[in-house]
């Protein structure tokens, strides 16, 4: 059963124009073409295609850029491209008891800095401190699995040291995929496009970091990010 966990206002439907750097595509609103700005640094190429139907978000604030990209048509839903909205929808299904494997956890602080890295959150479990680490899992696979990562990512790679040496060091990390595509049936990380994070994913499993996914996805028939699976099965 899907649960809404995220309501999103001021969406409008438009359509890919080009990707114009990392943070900026081109799109058609209507019968104009503007800028979008898009947060997800990832290569999304099998989203960001001309003319593919996507949603995007005014943005109320006075900036150059007056659209955020939010979403991009997949399936019979979308796919969830902006991490922003990735993160607050975790905290929101944090907050409401939504995850079981997370159900004795609170958030403590957002950017917690480990070492030279800063990751996402600091969570409080029980009364254990506990790391986690969120990637975005914006790549479709075959038979419906979600992958990470699209490009090679030093950063992904650094926050995964980061956490096994927590956990080696007697701490306690998570490693969280979000599979932000609708109808994931499991996630698995992309051996081919990165070779090092999969080998670093294994290592994080062998010295006890916890590798979680959670499937989400955005309805755009009411602008909500859905929670399909709390606790989507892990291939490594």
């Amino acid at each position: 059963m899907t649960l809404k966990i995220l309501k999103v206002n001021n969406v409008t439907e438009c359509s890919i124009i080009r990707r114009i750097n990392r943070f900026v595509v081109k799109v058609k609103i209507g019968n104009n073409e503007t800028l979008a700005y898009i947060n997800n640094t990832g290569k999304l190429l099998n989203y960001l295609v001309y003319g593919k139907k996507a949603y995007c978000q005014k943005i109320m604030k006075l900036t150059k850029i007056g659209w955020r990209l939010i979403a991009i048509s997949d399936a019979d839903m979308a796919a969830l491209v902006d991490v922003y909205l990735q993160m607050k929808a975790f905290e929101n299904a944090v907050k409401i008891n939504f995850i079981p494997w997370l159900r004795n956890c609170r958030i403590v602080k957002r950017n917690p800095k480990l070492n030279s890295s800063v990751l996402d959150y600091l969570l409080r479990c029980d009364t254990i401190l506990t790391y986690l680490e969120i990637k975005s899992a914006v790549l479709r696979g075959r038979r419906n699995v979600a992958m990470y990562p699209d490009c090679v990512s030093l950063r992904g790679r650094r926050h995964i040291k980061e956490l096994i040496n927590i956990v080696l060091k007697g701490g306690k990390g998570i490693l969280l995929f979000i599979a932000a595509i609708p109808h994931a049936k499991a996630f698995k990380p992309n051996r081919a496009v990165d070779e090092k994070i999969y080998e670093l994913i294994r290592e994080a499993t062998r010295v006890g970091v916890m590798v979680k996914a959670m499937g989400i996805f955005f309805n755009p028939y009411d602008s909500t990010v859905m929670l399909e699976n709390p606790d989507l099965k892990v291939i490594i």
